[in-house]
């Protein structure tokens, strides 16, 4: 079905990987497509509770994007190509119902790095190394990099990251928070995995509600309490709610319908 990624759902969590090892898994025009319409099928599809994007190989979660493909761009394809990526691919994914966990391993730069960053939040391996390395290429991050990372990290730290175009390591990253857990390579996807299990224990229709909220505080001219207000009495109008009431009340484990 797919060319540069593969897709496999078990347990409630399916699994994105992009897989062109040969180019360290570097994103083009058509694994940023094939990306898009796999976290649609996975949003769209019942069965699955959270999501896991990672790499194929031990060398990269995403190395950038493929730099041949628009060396010769012009001014107006240049801006077209920003908004159209972030359209398909870092902002769908920001703004998923369905939780997206980034299983970094290995390099993790420029639209990479974006990449994980687009996802709600970051594991990461101890090979990790993540950078935003497009100014040493006269250009800038134009994935959101320049929006997320100094909401992830600050902003003193975004502008350093940003202009030293340098890499920063895993630990690194961890005292950043840039990413919530350091693991060995070998555990990184089980880690991902017991984290997805944690998240499905709960309601997805409050988690939804929740990732909306969370991510207004983000975004100019929304008054975030509102959207919180708002999102919170939406919740009273669902079967989710009546069950992890009274499944309280009951001194019961609740099991969430997800409606």
């Amino acid at each position: 079905m797919y060319t540069n990624i593969t897709t496999s759902q078990n347990n409630g969590i399916t699994t994105i990987t992009i897989n062109r090892p040969s180019k360290l898994n570097a994103l083009n025009k058509e694994t940023i497509q094939e990306l898009h319409a796999a976290f649609r099928v996975a949003d769209l599809d019942a069965d699955t509770k959270v999501i896991i994007v990672t790499g194929s190989g031990e060398k990269a979660f995403v190395a950038g994007a493929d730099i041949s493909e628009f060396a010769d761009f012009s001014v107006a394809e240049g801006g077209k190509l920003a908004a159209k990526g972030q359209e398909l691919l870092f902002d769908f994914v920001a703004n998923l119902s369905t939780p997206v966990i980034a299983a970094v391993n290995g390099f993790a730069l420029g639209g990479g790095l974006e990449l994980a960053m687009a996802a709600h939040f970051r594991v990461a391996s101890d090979n990790a190394k993540m950078g935003l390395p497009e100014v040493s290429l006269g250009v800038i991050p134009g994935y959101g990099g320049t929006q997320r990372l100094p909401q992830l990290v600050g902003k003193g730290r975004a502008m350093e990251m940003v202009m030293t175009a340098g890499m920063i390591d895993a630990q690194q990253a961890l005292q950043y928070g840039l990413v919530n857990h350091v693991t060995t390579q070998e555990e990184l996807i089980p880690l991902a995995e017991k984290l997805a299990s944690k998240i499905m224990r709960n309601s997805s229709v409050a988690i939804s509600a929740a990732i909306q909220s969370i991510n207004a505080v983000y975004q100019d001219g929304v008054d975030g309490f509102k959207v919180e207000i708002e999102q919170f009495g939406n919740c009273f109008g669902t079967e989710d709610f009546k069950e992890g009431t009274t499944a309280f009340l009951e001194k019961r484990k609740a099991n969430f319908p997800g409606k």
